[in-house]
């Protein structure tokens, strides 16, 4: 199957082109430098400029298009509303009629959600659901692996810039991460499944934290002991604002929002359907925090 994945060169863009490659589909790798990775042909790809699409998927004739373009920080132009929600109108648009289609959302995405991110995902699957197209949506909550901004850079800087760790609340939020590994896997399994057409699949890991013991797991992953300093909400209501000043913020609003509302949902039945191995946070943690202090 030729298969045009956009957000190739990404953290899982990265995984999802490895693992169509080695199941022997044809990859066109779109990303907005080209870069060409192994396996595949690289296409300059902009979502964002609805002609330059129209161009390139017409160039790429593909039988399957996977869109994974999005951002977690806004910065200038690039904003939810332009990258989530007009990028995936602009790739619906130019993927052709008789092609499979599936969709990177988020778990949380509804389109009432008062975080930006989350709102523009949810009206994003909304537009996917009236294409008619053939489109499978996954809803992956926190996706650990090397390169990963939440673990790899939003906890380790958390948890190692300070003499304490501040921790949101009374850190009962809860996560259920998922492994790209198993990411990638359910997004290349779904083109081989007839079935999974028209389905949503929440993508969720093999065990549920709650956001104490996320800290606690990164402490432990670096090597640190440090005391874990709740931070009342009322507090951090007023401080995540002040803190967008900065060049890059430790944390964004948006953030700050997800945080508060957890992620988490049963793994059944994405875990059945895909076979999907389940790796665990914990036997990763400590490869994913070395590789991002290098």
């Amino acid at each position: 199957m030729r298969v045009l994945v956009t957000g190739a060169t990404g953290f899982v863009g990265r995984a999802v082109v490895s693992e169509l490659v080695s199941r022997g589909h044809t990859v066109v790798a779109g990303s907005r430098r080209g870069t060409a990775l192994p396996g595949t042909q690289g296409v300059t790809l902009d979502v964002t400029d609805p002609g330059a699409v129209l161009r390139v998927f017409g160039e790429a004739n593909p039988d399957a298009v996977i869109h994974l373009v999005g951002i977690i920080q806004e910065a200038g132009a690039q904003t939810f509303e332009r990258v989530h929600f007009e990028g995936t109108r602009n790739v619906l648009a130019a993927t052709p009629r008789g092609a499979r289609y599936v969709q990177m959302s988020a778990l949380g995405a509804r389109e009432d959600s008062g975080s930006r991110y989350s709102s523009t995902k949810g009206r994003a699957e909304r537009l996917v659901r009236e294409s008619g197209l053939a489109f499978t949506i996954f809803r992956p909550s926190l996706i650990f692996g090397p390169g990963d901004d939440f673990f790899g850079r939003v906890l380790r800087e958390l948890v190692s810039t300070a003499p304490i760790v501040p921790q949101i609340g009374d850190g009962r939020f809860p996560f259920r991460p998922v492994s790209v590994e198993d990411v990638a896997r359910a997004f290349a399994g779904a083109l081989e499944r007839p079935e999974t057409v028209g389905q949503t699949y929440d993508l969720t890991g093999p065990e549920e934290f709650t956001f104490r013991q996320l800290l606690e797991l990164e402490l432990s992953a670096l090597g640190k002991k440090k005391p874990i300093v709740p931070v009342p909400l009322a507090l951090m209501d007023l401080a995540v604002p002040a803190m967008q000043v900065l060049p890059k913020p430790p944390i964004t609003r948006d953030q700050y929002a997800m945080l508060k509302e957890g992620n988490t949902a049963p793994n059944e039945p994405a875990r059945t359907v895909f076979d999907l191995p389940m790796l665990r946070l914990e036997d990763k943690l400590p490869g994913i925090v070395g590789r991002s202090g290098r």
